[in-house]
């Protein structure tokens, strides 16, 4: 559903240099401006043709030790402080370019993120921002890990992680988060941690090539060697490391006693930014870790999209209608029997909902099985396009002057059957503004409360000689 917020993006572009955690390689990465309904994007601009990866659950390919994307063999990886910093900020559509597969890890937590996109300056954009607003309970489990994400019905976005690692060293801990506006003080600067015993492992694999222990917390879980310090010194570039009493390796000191759940935290308010859709209600997980999180996001991610394409739109059609069909034919330049929009029952800058009756007199009855007779589905693609000839045509102050003309359709898909008797309702968004006279429309076709047929319909205005 719309809100009544504006979208948001940044004033202007800024940078931040670094070194990728598993790559060791130098990167830079930098936030730029986005249009309206842009979302999050990454940008490879090490690689030829500057390939672009939407910040999508779909893309996700694994998620060892962090969360990884890849489309047409493009990479991003460990993407998700990135995204828990402008999701912690309610900021809705950046493009962030990278010069390398992985931004830089900081200090293993969101905060510089934050604090350069707060210098950039947020600002309002004209769209209203999109919301999932959950009224049921959904759940995503990984009976392999016990993890355990749970959303259910709230006012707002919040987020409650619970971690029990099973470690003496680590315990049992929580954190909530109860509002967006307290990410910055509350989650932010909360880094990222490990265990020793995953740490060897890593280091083993040579993959933990750009950490130092000024960027991750590293919990103690074990009786550490004289070999394996050896090792760490190498690897951290240390003279001297040592276990403190609260069982961190060397000079880190925690920023909070539950630093580890609000990290955690953080991790899943970066990866259930990968659902593509601000969410209003709270996030309760067990145990969260990469996969479970992605997995729930690809799930929201489906029902999301279901819901959009399934979101009936409600109208009392025993209210006079907007326009009825004489004033339709004072702009359309369609006539009967070619005329396939009855009524305009809503009308703004950025859509428009028209209105079908199907009878058993229309002249296409008559050749299109005649003994079962079912409305072609290309004449539902045309009354809807019909129908998004009305918004365009509204930009004009002589739509009398004007002839509409497809240029373009994608993603047609034909749900159901339209059969004499039917009332369709025909509803179309604006996908971008309209820029030359040029429509660019998301269009949907609903009867007996069910989706009918869809498309994505480019048209364009030209005046008529």
């Amino acid at each position: 559903m719309n809100t009544n917020d504006k979208q948001r993006t940044i004033a202007k572009e800024v940078s931040l240099a670094g070194v990728g955690l598993h790559t060791g390689e130098n990167v830079t990465i930098k936030f730029v401006p986005a249009p309206e309904d842009h979302g999050y994007k990454f940008k490879r601009v090490d690689l030829e043709g500057e390939p672009i990866i939407e910040a999508d659950a779909n893309y996700v390919v694994n998620t060892q030790r962090g969360t990884n994307l890849e489309k047409n063999g493009v990479k991003i990886h460990t993407s998700e402080h990135v995204l828990a910093a402008l999701v912690g900020l309610e900021i809705d559509n950046v493009l962030i370019e990278l010069d390398s597969p992985e931004p830089p890890i900081m200090d293993g937590s969101a905060k510089f993120f934050v604090e350069a996109l707060e210098s950039a300056g947020i600002v309002e954009q004209e769209a209203m921002r999109e919301e999932y607003v959950v009224k049921d309970v959904l759940s995503y489990k990984d009976e392999a890990s016990g993890s355990e994400i749970t959303v259910i019905p709230a006012d707002e976005y919040q987020v409650t992680t619970m971690v029990d690692f099973g470690t003496k060293v680590l315990g049992t801990q929580n954190a909530t988060l109860d509002k967006l506006s307290d990410f910055k003080e509350e989650i932010s600067a909360a880094r990222t941690f490990s265990f020793l015993h995953e740490l060897e492992m890593l280091l083993e694999n040579g993959l933990i090539k750009g950490g130092d222990l000024n960027n991750a917390i590293v919990y103690v879980d074990k009786e550490i060697s004289e070999a394996t310090m050896k090792k760490l010194e190498k690897a951290f570039n240390k003279k001297k490391l040592s276990v403190k009493p609260n069982g961190i390796l060397d000079n880190l000191t925690l920023h909070q006693p539950n630093e580890a759940a609000r990290h955690k935290l953080l991790d899943v308010v970066g990866d259930l930014a990968l659902a593509g859709t601000r969410i209003r209600g709270k996030v309760i997980a067990n145990k969260p870790g990469h996969f479970v999180n992605t997995q729930f996001a690809k799930k929201l991610s489906k029902i999301i999209k279901l819901e959009k394409r399934n979101n009936v739109p409600k109208y009392d059609l025993s209210q006079p209608p907007l326009m009825d069909v004489t004033q339709i034919m004072k702009m359309l330049p369609h006539r009967p029997p070619f005329l396939l929009v009855d009524r305009i029952l809503e009308l703004s800058d950025s859509h428009v909902v028209g209105m079908k009756n199907v009878t058993m007199n229309e002249p296409f009855f008559v050749g299109h099985f005649p003994g079962a007779p079912v409305m072609p589905g290309v004449l539902q693609v045309e009354a809807m396009a019909q129908t998004g000839g009305i918004l365009v045509l509204s930009t004009v102050p002589d739509p009398e002057n004007y002839l509409t003309f497809f240029m373009k359709m994608d993603n047609v898909k034909f749900k159901r059957q339209v059969l004499p008797g039917d009332t369709l309702i025909f509803k179309c968004d604006l996908i971008s503004p309209i820029r030359r006279g040029i429509c660019h429309m998301q269009a949907y076709a609903y009867a007996n409360d069910k989706l009918v047929s869809e498309a994505e319909l480019m048209a364009q205005i030209v005046k008529s000689k």
